[in-house]
């Protein structure tokens, strides 16, 4: 009896331990469970679908025989091999994977649109690269048989167009299913997938193709979805918490690099007078009428690569109105502030367990005890 008693004793500081370290892991468990996964639920639950004019009044039946309910997003930026440190692709496309699978699952869009600039180094990637760049794609951006996905051609997907080739064009034409020109009708409602990179205007080869097939359809369009935006001088009238800093607003843009020229822009309103463009290419948001009565809507990079706030849009269309609405995905600052919490509590716990650190209620009971003696 006495030997047992005396191991038992002996044991007591280990058991204590094991209980600690024990602690110690579910708390690390728990805070990475809601960094990685859970607070992309709290956030996206937060958003919901905008209503039409008159869709309030709707059943749920007719709603989704006339509503088509699109996500809109753009630039994703996936880092390809020369650029891209292992670490900086693992942080950012796991952001970007558990946003879009968390928005699927949360919203159930019909369809999505990826408005360019899908990778970041596909302008000059190797076959091999590329393939690689591909498959992470696919994986990241899964979705099911329920939501269509349609991809735009970007200048970092393709190449700005001193850098563009029909091989480059036709990679990605092959792999995504885009081509300039082409129209996609849903419930309806008519969109045009606009390569803007062959916008250029000087008779290259593909923008001789691409403005014929835009030309082509310049009597069925009624919505516009391109990666460059239509000719605006700055940023310096667009407003929003994710608009451009201040410091860059009043930055004049360059035609056929920042926004397209105004030729082009021209070209495209008169061709389609559209009811609503979308674009992307700046990573920063922007709402901008032209003619007086044509609204565009620049989306925000949905990569923490490019803003601390990323966000997508979610749009109810119908053949006649259409309802856009601004889902932010969790800020990586704040993401940040809460691993440095947890990070400073769990610091704090190692060294009050090992005694380095007097708990607080002891110390409390110390004073009170000082306090009674005199």
């Amino acid at each position: 009896m006495l030997s047992s008693s005396s191991t038992a004793v002996k044991n007591l500081p280990l058991k204590r331990r094991l209980c600690f370290l024990l602690k110690l892991l579910c708390f690390v468990s728990s805070v990475l469970i809601f960094c990685e996964f859970l607070i992309y639920y709290v956030v996206i639950l937060q958003c919901r679908w905008p209503n039409v004019k008159g869709g309030a009044h709707m059943t749920e039946k007719e709603t989704s025989a006339s509503v088509l309910k699109a996500i809109i997003l753009a630039d994703t930026h996936l880092l390809g091999e020369i650029k891209g440190h292992w670490l900086d692709k693992l942080r950012r496309e796991w952001q970007m994977e558990r946003s879009f699978q968390t928005a699927l699952w949360l919203l159930q869009p019909d369809i999505v649109f990826i408005l360019g600039d899908v990778f970041d180094e596909g302008k000059w990637s190797s076959p091999q690269a590329w393939a690689d760049d591909v498959r992470r794609f696919w994986k990241m951006f899964r979705h099911s048989a329920f939501t269509e996905l349609v991809v735009i051609a970007g200048n970092h997907d393709i190449g700005f167009h001193y850098e563009m080739t029909t091989y480059k064009v036709n990679r990605f034409e092959k792999v995504f299913n885009f081509t300039s020109g082409k129209l996609i009708t849903r419930k309806g409602i008519n969109f045009v997938l606009v390569n803007s990179v062959a916008m250029e205007g000087d008779g290259c080869a593909v923008c001789r193709t691409s403005e014929a097939k835009l030309v082509a359809l310049s009597h069925k369009l009624n919505c516009s979805q391109q990666h460059y935006p239509l000719y605006r001088k700055s940023d310096a009238e667009c407003t929003g918490e994710d608009s451009a800093p201040p410091e860059e607003k009043n930055i004049p843009f360059k035609e056929k690099y920042d926004v397209l020229s105004q030729e082009a822009s021209q070209k495209l309103l008169w061709w389609f007078q559209p009811r609503l463009i979308l674009s992307g290419h700046t990573h920063s948001a922007c709402e901008v009428l032209h003619a007086g009565k044509i609204p565009e809507i620049s989306v925000p990079s949905f990569s923490w690569r490019n803003r601390n706030n990323p966000s997508f849009i979610m749009g109810s269309i119908t053949t006649t109105e259409f309802s856009l609405q601004k889902c932010f995905l969790p800020f990586e600052s704040r993401v940040f502030t809460i691993y440095c919490a947890a990070g400073a509590l769990l610091v704090i716990l190692v060294l009050a367990h090992v005694q380095l650190l007097t708990p607080p209620f002891y110390f409390a009971q110390r004073l009170i005890s000082k306090h009674k003696a005199v």
